[in-house]
């Protein structure tokens, strides 16, 4: 789709701005993107530390159905880290259900939410908040990271180009996961073969074509994950 960034100082959300726009009439391919967000969110109503530096970008999306929008932050979280690799930061992990992972640590999240008119999608933004080449405060520096650690000399606008057009080209019809999408998320799942403690006890063991996480319980039962915030055992926080 056709791209159309706007550029703001300062913002209190992309999300909220975006969804703003979206009810005015703003087409799809409309992308807002704020040096700074002063009430950035992640998932589940987190707050997201949005100072200068990062890459905080909201893009609107008009589909014709909801097909696809189970699986549409697997397919968001791929098409970013094929982006970022051509950026030197290698290998940029997924970890189920919206993060991106780098050196074990926290470089990005993904949000997607969709918006009703009366029974019919109206439209679904996707937010996305990377750590770029702004600094990390010493209570986050062992679960998050920055790209200008592992990439020196990086700015949030040598990625904004490559994450535009890497999320524009989002093919959002499909309503399941290909073989080979399922094959490149593998690829790099952080969880995959991993123990985990929330929202249960098991083994990931992959993840199913409606984007669901599998888990082997202790129990040895299979277990399909749709929603929730993971937990490695042994982690001492959710980040």
């Amino acid at each position: 789709m056709p791209v159309r960034i706007l550029h703001y100082e300062r913002v209190g959300s992309t999300m909220d701005l975006i969804h703003v726009l979206a009810e005015r009439g703003a087409e799809a391919g409309t992308m807002v993107v704020a040096t700074e967000q002063l009430r950035g969110r992640g998932s589940r109503g987190r707050d997201w530390h949005s100072p200068p530096g990062g890459l905080w970008l909201s893009a609107l999306f008009r589909p014709p159905t909801v097909a696809g929008l189970e699986v549409l932050s697997v397919r968001v979280g791929l098409a970013l880290a094929r982006a970022l690799d051509a950026c030197g930061a290698v290998p940029v992990w997924l970890k189920w259900p919206n993060d991106l992972m780098l050196d074990g640590r926290k470089l990005g999240g993904i949000l997607c939410e969709a918006r009703w008119q009366g029974g019919t999608l109206g439209w679904v933004a996707v937010g996305v908040g990377l750590n770029v080449q702004n600094s990390i405060g010493p209570e986050l520096r062992s679960s998050a990271v920055s790209l200008v650690e592992v990439t020196p000399g990086i700015r949030s606008e040598d990625v904004l180009e490559l994450v535009a057009q890497a999320i524009a080209e989002i093919d959002l019809g499909p309503e399941r996961l290909s073989p080979a999408e399922l094959e490149q998320f593998a690829a790099r799942s952080w969880l995959e073969g991993r123990e985990i403690r929330q929202p249960l006890c098991g083994i990931v063991t992959g993840l199913d074509e409606d984007g669901a996480l599998r888990v082997r319980t202790m129990e040895g039962s299979q277990v399909s994950l749709r929603h929730g915030s993971v937990e490695l055992a042994g982690a001492t926080n959710s980040r």
